[in-house]
């Protein structure tokens, strides 16, 4: 079965903004299934557009700003 994206939903969304990327920390449940946690980043191109990027590694900065997100996600799960 292909991924539906009609059936994701997103319960809960929260974005933590940096000078040229973003963290989006997310709550998201498929065909009504369990609810799970996503974190994803995105960073600005030189044309000012934002595209996807694997999260990989955190700097401190940015960890201290995704971690009361966090904590609000789970409250939702």
């Amino acid at each position: 079965m292909a991924f539906d994206k009609n059936l994701d939903k997103e319960l809960f969304a929260e974005t933590a903004k940096f000078e040229t990327s973003r963290i989006k920390v997310g709550v998201y449940s498929y065909n009504d299934g369990e609810k799970k946690l996503q974190i994803s980043r995105e960073n600005m191109n030189q044309n000012g557009e934002w595209s996807f990027s694997k999260l990989g590694r955190v700097f401190k900065d940015e960890a201290e700003a995704i971690v009361p997100l966090i904590q609000k996600a789970l409250e939702h799960m």
